[in-house]
């Protein structure tokens, strides 16, 4: 648990911080101790910014400024994914001037500070170390699809949404965080860089793993955990969505990874895919719904990202669908997941009466 600050340079507010977001939520790998934005969030606070939760991590306009309040900084982490995964310009600089400063580098994303020699050359220079937590696995560490999934005895349920940035890691991450609270060993299986740097122990980063070998890593990760730690319940952490044509995601979550069971997640206001109309309209929720069990696993609830809505609208929205799709429909930032618990109690004692 190293000190870090997080990087985001004015973009913060927006859905491409998302990374920033997850780790100002929970992380067991790193103390986040403030955040690199801009001057207009400049001395607010990190949490209230986020969801209104005060968690006493300010916002910064700049590193020097950051680095003049905090001390014993170890780590500066790029807080941002974006689509194409490149580094901004703007950011480079920053990033060099974070080397300078003894910092270690944290990527996430696509473009790989190892490749550059420039900054491979400053981080020498000052004995830090460069992180691109996205660069593929070498080939000889990649592992095929075997079957073995089907040994494993703990349902699994695969947290996946219609669209991207609907909260897909969160919601899961609430999941096994409720789980744990009541007594049920549940654990997380995380498919992307932030699920990582939050500290989870397996899982696999799906968009930078040759395609050949996705279905086989995803099995490792569920397998390894299921003889590691024998949970009650596995969550797996959904990315992009099954029919998002920019990069659909997900059957092998349901397929590969034989998850039987699925929290699907919904943006009731969100029309277009990644919010751009010619990238084509989200289906209805009945027809995802639909296409999901036609596969052979069964929606267990709906939870609902509420981007543009009111208080009023939330909870609206939440009794239309509970009573349209007679499932629980959750409101995971709002009202957390607990609604959940009885349903998986029951997975859980249904699983184990048929094993």
């Amino acid at each position: 648990m190293q000190n870090a600050l997080i990087l985001t340079n004015g973009l913060y507010r927006t859905e491409e911080a998302k990374t920033a977001h997850g780790l100002i939520r929970t992380s067991k790998r790193y103390n986040i101790k403030g955040v690199i934005d801009n001057l207009e969030n400049e001395g607010k606070d990190a949490g209230e910014l986020l969801d209104g939760k005060n968690r006493q991590i300010p916002i910064f306009a700049n590193l020097n400024n950051a680095l003049q309040n905090l001390s014993e900084i170890k780590f500066l982490i790029i807080g941002i994914a974006i689509a194409g995964g490149k580094i901004p310009k703007d950011m480079l600089a920053i990033i060099k001037e974070a080397i300078n400063n003894k910092l270690s580098i944290v990527n996430g994303l696509h473009d790989y500070l190892t490749e550059m020699p420039e900054f491979v050359e400053l981080a020498k220079l000052n004995q830090v170390h460069l992180m691109d937590v996205r660069k593929p696995k070498p080939h000889s560490e990649l592992h095929f699809w075997t079957g073995d999934i089907y040994k494993v005895k703990a349902p699994i349920v695969a947290v996946i949404g219609v669209d991207c940035s609907m909260g897909k890691r969160t919601t899961a991450r609430f999941l096994e965080e409720m789980c744990n609270k009541n007594s049920i060993k549940a654990e997380m299986i995380y498919t992307g860089q932030t699920g990582l740097l939050q500290g989870g122990k397996y899982g696999f980063i799906i968009d930078s793993t040759l395609n050949d070998f996705v279905s086989g890593e995803l099995e490792h990760a569920i397998v390894s955990c299921s003889k590691e730690l024998n949970p009650d319940i596995m969550f797996i952490e959904g990315q992009s969505a099954i029919r998002n044509p920019s990069g659909p995601c997900g059957l092998e979550l349901l397929l590969s990874g034989n998850a039987k069971y699925v929290v699907l997640i919904f943006s009731p206001k969100r029309i277009y895919y990644n919010n751009t109309e010619q990238w084509g309209k989200i289906p209805s929720i009945e027809s995802e719904i639909e296409l999901i069990e036609k596969i052979g696993s069964k929606v267990i609830a709906i939870a609902l990202h509420t981007e543009g809505c009111t208080p009023e609208e939330k909870i609206s929205f939440k009794n239309h669908y509970h009573q349209k799709l007679n499932i629980p429909v959750l409101l995971p930032v709002e009202e957390g997941v607990e609604n959940l618990l009885e349903s998986i109690k029951n997975i859980i004692k249904t699983n184990q009466s048929l094993a």
